[in-house]
């Protein structure tokens, strides 16, 4: 008599423990959505930093505590093509008069000195001053990239986020590179 009134209370504390269990992944799956993103490098112009195949993860949560700062690789919504995801170093931040004459970036009048040193850019001479809260993207493969020379001015909003860990292939897991880059 007293094994079958403990049946009900088994079958309760288990869809409990079942509803519980759904919520706790529901939970932790919007958490992981909301601040990482998976994405993979297709092409060669963010090469040698970041091959052509290679996965990261992007922390998307970095610029909603702070701004895109200069050599900050991002993921961002191409402003032509919203629908495709690309992946560039910003050079130039709002205010800044970006500008690209005999193969090399000036900043404002001073030539951008990056760490590495990547090669000089192959484009026409190009002039720009970046709005607010807009951003000067290009590759870290000068010579092989697109960018915002190319297709304009990234709009913050249109930023995903900043890469944070490669993980595959596995000899390349760790930590993004991160350069320093400074005009001057």
């Amino acid at each position: 008599m007293f094994s079958g009134l403990r049946e009900p209370g088994r079958i309760r504390a288990g869809i409990i423990q079942v509803i519980l269990t759904v919520i706790i992944i529901l939970v932790v799956f919007t958490a992981v959505q909301f601040t990482m993103q998976s994405f993979r490098v297709e092409g060669h112009s963010m090469e040698p930093t970041f091959p052509d195949g290679e996965y990261i993860v992007v922390n998307k949560l970095t610029y909603r505590f702070g701004s895109p700062q200069r050599g900050d690789v991002v993921v961002f919504r191409n402003p032509q093509m919203p629908d495709h995801l690309y992946i560039k170093r910003i050079v130039g931040l709002p205010g800044d008069t970006v500008e690209i004459r005999g193969g090399r970036i000036y900043i404002s009048g001073s030539v951008l000195e990056e760490t590495p040193d990547f090669a000089g850019i192959l484009c026409e001479d190009y002039s720009v001053t970046v709005p607010d809260d807009r951003y000067f993207v290009v590759g870290d493969n000068r010579t092989a990239t697109s960018g915002s020379h190319t297709f304009g001015l990234v709009p913050r909003d249109n930023i995903v986020g900043k890469t944070w860990i490669c993980y595959w292939p596995p000899r390349e897991w760790g930590l993004s590179p991160s350069y320093a880059a400074a005009a001057g």
